[in-house]
């Protein structure tokens, strides 16, 4: 399952724009294959410029955003966080970002990763100075309300879609339906007109039985019989009837739900 199958680029990308516009944490979302199905937002420049910009700070960021869990910090020392996009209990994709400092940076210490990363220290760490600082509270609040956040919208985006889908299958199925049921109607009352044709000629041929006495008996016999079958197939074709227009109505009202 793939979320842009159901639920836009565009709509997405709102969303997540907004969140990190009101927070200050950065954002990015992967599908279930890890790839990126979103633009980054509020990415500094530390972040792509200079980590993912080495060969092997890219990778450890990679490998960051693959794993990651919760609020974690990342192999350059910022706070950041992943979090699972499921429908059901299936995962299909995951929302990951952060890119702030808990506390403000230690400069030796980010001296240190830039010399590991083969990036110039005095540029990491005047970097590392622009990048926003939050308190581990607020981080973290704010990563579990972007997961509840995205989560909901991709799963209403899901039901809508799959609502979509339920209607444009089952409502040409009920026009159909609607068309076949006014075709048995007509069937039954052509049917029904013959059961009369037929209790007419039963009523005659009793008539004639009667006038021919005893050499019509057998013949009288014949015709209840016949009597007797046509009453019962007029009752039926009523029932049939009645049995239609109530499958209509109900048939109407599922139709006029949609």
């Amino acid at each position: 399952m793939k979320i842009l199958d159901f639920m836009s680029k565009e709509e997405f990308q709102e969303y997540q724009d907004l969140f990190s516009d009101a927070t200050g944490l950065a954002a990015i979302a992967l599908d279930a294959e890890g790839n990126y199905i979103s633009e980054g937002s509020n990415f500094n420049d530390f972040c792509m410029k200079y980590t993912r910009g080495t060969k092997k700070g890219a990778e450890r960021c990679l490998h960051d955003d693959e794993t990651g869990v919760g609020c974690y910090y990342c192999h350059a020392g910022l706070m950041d966080f992943g979090e699972d996009i499921k429908i059901g209990d299936e995962v299909v994709g995951r929302i990951i970002g952060g890119q702030v400092l808990p506390n403000p940076p230690d400069d030796d210490k980010f001296r240190r990763i830039a010399e590991e990363l083969g990036i110039d220290p005095e540029a990491y760490v005047k970097a590392v100075h622009k990048v926003p600082v939050k308190t581990e509270k607020s981080i973290k609040a704010s990563a579990k309300l972007l997961a509840m956040l995205i989560n909901r919208i991709v799963n209403d985006a899901y039901e809508k879609k799959r609502m979509d889908n339920i209607v444009n299958v089952v409502k040409p199925e009920l026009e159909k339906t609607t068309e076949d049921i006014q075709a048995i109607v007509g069937l039954v009352k052509k049917l029904d007109g013959i059961a009369s044709k037929q209790n007419i000629l039963t009523l005659n041929a009793s008539i004639e039985s009667a006038r021919a006495g005893e050499a019509g008996r057998g013949f009288a016999v014949v015709a209840q019989q016949m009597g007797d079958m046509t009453r019962t197939s007029s009752e039926l074709y009523k029932s049939i009837d009645n049995t239609t227009k109530s499958l209509s109505a109900s048939i109407k009202k599922m139709d006029d739900a949609f």
